[in-house]
């Protein structure tokens, strides 16, 4: 069979308007190697920015209008300066330029120094009496480092179950975890997955890196007891039998082996929270809920609509009513108001579901956590869910991010999320940006960022096409950066990105400048420019959060003793002959454990014992962390019971059960929230932590 004839590249016409609108010609899976993009993937990549490349005359016209536009342009869009120093974009005016700036503050002023951080509103008017406008975005140099070194727990909040679980972890979980880590093992923070909402409907698509809106949380997260109405509901004993249906949900996930399943323990809150939702809100409820709406404004009165619009014709709005389709048309407003009961009932959810998160990070802070609860922030959102209907206009019609072929996908990846538009943002003064994270830094200490590659350039892939005929498109990473640099330090919030994978050279860089924290994995860390061996503890940043593991890879446990080969091998996913992985995952696994012995970091349990034990060697990777300067150190918390199972398995789908299974032992029982808390085998891990790992 002959290869594949490579498509045909971009004509030097298109490559030049490519690169005026930010849309790549070429891209380099590693250092040493540059792979063309197709002219198609490049003409509908532009298509989807609103730029007709479609034939040779169109080309030519397109490129004109572009130059030309910018040759006449005086101010971009948006405009960034960091606070001390005056922006960029202003040295490139005429002398004798007038500005006039209205701050966010309220204040009218001429001068672009000493602005206080915002986002203002930049007129100037060259001597030749034209005028420009931009938003200006006004930013601190950079985040705060972090006062101290800090150890915390990650977790899938899912995945872990208390005694009072509705068959799956909950707020009210997630609040006793933060309260007694921070009391009883000194952790300084919690990691959860996002909690973003889902798109509704039966079966649900269990990873919550897929949601219908980042802007507004998930509801199935309640802990239904700990909301005040559900102490006055007219029918207590339709709650109670609900309460009882819960609990046999919860015992067939704790005793019974059956996975976690969101889609029942939805149908059961929701049923509680319709009768919640009849109970009358005494006068202060009333008035924070007000306030609450008044806060969230046109944002949430979409997501409510959304929601409840859903209810009646289904969760893909693109396939609704064409009049529905738009969220600011007179059909659509009809609609909401013969649909208000439902458009309260969702956005008082909302409300609810931000004043348990709230409640999360007042109990983690209360319990000594300097840090607290950091939230997760997923790269994108469903095509047919809240936001894409209700952002409609800043999303990339027909387009989906993914991530290029690569030395372990040689097919590339499509992760079905539709891309924000580079020029609809900056128009906008990066304004869904600002809100999005303005909501999720209401009750977060800090927020990582999945995929923060995703803040310089992304990998557009045509509906349509396979992710081999993409192409990057770059965002003003300068303009994302001081958005997220504003708006943490407003919330006096630390940020982490998901910097994992290839990433272009300088982003590490730019992103350690303004003080935001990386991510470095154990099994990564290794000498790549050099001799490719394990990276000793002095040679890994500073500035980071180092763990073990993550959600998507295997556990340490598995790790250690190869069980992830077996796995991987008993579901077809090696690409190689099971012995020679196997030969691999036992020689990676053994350079490791043979540096940790050489640092003096393996010893017994407890002091004590087997030294060649599973658990004295999770232990000793934890000391390792601790040897590096990382401000940072993350432990899995399924590491802590010598859970085995990945929670997700990247490459499957019905094949594992991702995202559903409950924390477990090394033997596959679930463990509740109740069993780590009395785990000796958790006590004696943190113990290292706590004790600096000496």
């Amino acid at each position: 069979m002959t290869a594949p004839r490579p498509a045909d590249p971009p004509s030097e016409d298109l490559s030049r308007l490519a690169v005026l609108h930010g849309v790549a010609t070429s891209y380099s899976p590693s250092p040493d190697r540059s792979v063309a993009a197709s002219a198609t993937a490049v003409t509908l990549t532009l298509a989807a920015l609103g730029v007709d490349a479609s034939t040779p005359g169109a080309i030519r016209a397109a490129l004109a209008a572009r130059e030309r536009e910018l040759g006449e342009r005086l101010l971009p869009p948006t405009v960034v300066g960091w606070s001390g120093s005056p922006p960029a974009a202003l040295a490139a005016l005429p002398e004798g330029t007038r500005l006039r700036i209205d701050t966010e503050q309220g204040e009218s002023r001429t001068e672009a120094d000493g602005l206080p951080p915002g986002v203002h509103r930049l007129t100037a008017t060259i001597p030749d009496g034209r005028t420009a406008t931009a938003h200006l975005i006004v930013a601190p140099p950079r985040l705060p480092t972090p006062a101290g070194r800090s150890h915390g727990l990650l977790v899938q909040l899912y995945s872990l179950l208390s005694r009072r679980s509705w068959g799956m972890g909950d707020l009210g979980d997630l609040a006793e975890l933060a309260g007694w880590a921070g009391r009883s093992l000194g952790a300084g923070f919690v990691q959860v997955n996002p909690l973003h909402a889902a798109v509704p409907g039966a079966p649900t698509d269990p990873s919550p890196y897929r949601p219908s809106s980042r802007r507004f949380p998930d509801p199935v997260h309640l802990r239904v007891e700990d909301i005040p109405e559900a102490a006055y509901v007219d029918d207590p004993e339709r709650l109670r039998a609900l309460l009882e249906r819960a609990g046999r949900l919860r015992e067939a996930v704790l005793h019974k082996g059956a996975l976690i399943d969101r889609d029942a323990v939805w149908e059961l809150k929701r049923e509680a929270l319709e009768l919640l939702g009849e109970v009358p809100l005494g006068p202060g409820r009333r008035a924070a809920y007000c306030d609450f709406l008044a806060e969230q404004g046109q944002a949430l009165e979409d997501h409510a609509t959304w929601c409840a619009l859903a209810e009646v014709h289904g969760s893909d709005w693109h396939r609704w009513p064409t009049g529905l389709r738009d969220p600011r048309s007179a059909e659509t407003t009809e609609a909401r108001n013969g649909l208000m009961d439902r458009v309260d009932f969702w956005s008082r959810l909302a409300w609810l579901t931000d004043t348990q998160l709230t409640a999360a990070q007042r109990a983690g802070l209360e319990a000594g956590m300097p840090v607290g609860i950091v939230h997760d922030l997923a790269v994108g959102v469903h095509p047919g869910g809240a936001d894409a209907w209700a952002q409609q206009e800043h999303f990339a019609a027909g387009m989906s991010v993914g991530a290029p072929p690569d030395a372990f996908n040689a097919r590339g990846q499509d992760w079905g999320l539709p891309p924000w538009r580079p020029d609809r943002l900056a128009e906008s003064g990066y304004a869904p940006f600002r809100d999005l994270l303005r909501a999720l830094f209401r009750y977060a200490g800090a927020l990582r960022i999945d995929h923060v590659m995703g803040l310089f350039r992304l990998w557009w892939v045509p509906q349509g096409h396979p992710p081999t005929e993409g192409t990057y498109v770059r965002y003003d990473a300068e303009a994302m950066l001081a958005v997220l640099v504003l708006e943490a330090s407003r919330a006096g919030a630390l940020v982490i990105g998901e910097d994992l994978g290839t990433v272009e050279p300088g982003v590490r860089e730019a992103l350690r400048e303004r003080g935001v924290l990386g991510t470095s994995v154990l099994w990564f860390e290794r000498d790549w420019d050099g001799d490719g061996r394990p990276l000793p503890p002095d040679g890994w940043r500073a500035d980071c959060l180092a763990t073990a593991t993550t959600h998507d890879l295997p556990s340490t446990a598995a790790r250690l003793t190869g069980e992830h080969v077996e796995l991987r091998d008993s579901l077809g996913l090696l690409t190689r002959p099971l012995e020679e992985e196997r030969a691999e995952a036992a020689a990676d696994a053994g350079e490791w454990l043979s540096l940790l012995s050489r640092l003096g970091l393996l010893r017994g349990t407890g002091g004590g014992g087997d030294m060649s034990s599973e658990e004295a060697q999770i232990q000793a990777v934890h000391r390792f962390l601790l040897r590096t300067p990382a401000r940072m150190v993350g432990v899995w918390l399924p590491d802590g019971v010598g859970d085995r199972r990945p929670q997700n398995l990247p490459g499957t789908w019905d094949q594992y059960p991702n995202w559903r299974l409950p924390i477990a032992d090394a033997r596959g029982r679930p463990v509740t929230l109740e069993d780590l808390a009395a785990s000796p085998r958790l006590h004696a891990l943190m113990e290292v932590l706590r004790e600096g790992g000496a």
